[in-house]
């Protein structure tokens, strides 16, 4: 049975939104329990929005960029913060 629920994990998709702070913004998104932050960023680029200098946030605290959305415990629906650097 946990064989079982490993592989369909794989098919697992998410809908987040992450919220652009300096723009006012709510950008959604469609990801995958294993993707990074770097991955979410790869997304946000294909959405015509630049991360590079911005940091992310998930219930007031900070993501690592190798943190997946699993590590972050990042659930359907969430909203993620992204800050930009001053």
């Amino acid at each position: 049975m946990d064989t079982l629920r490993r592989s369909l994990s794989r098919w697992k998709r998410y809908h987040i939104k992450v919220h652009l702070a300096d723009e006012d913004l709510l950008i959604p998104l469609t990801v995958k329990p294993t993707d990074s932050v770097m991955d979410l960023r790869a997304h946000l680029v294909r959405e015509g929005v630049t991360s590079w200098k911005k940091t992310f946030y998930y219930n007031s605290r900070q993501l690592g960029e190798q943190e997946t959305v699993k590590e972050a415990k990042i659930q359907n629906g969430s909203v993620l913060l992204l800050i930009s650097h001053k």
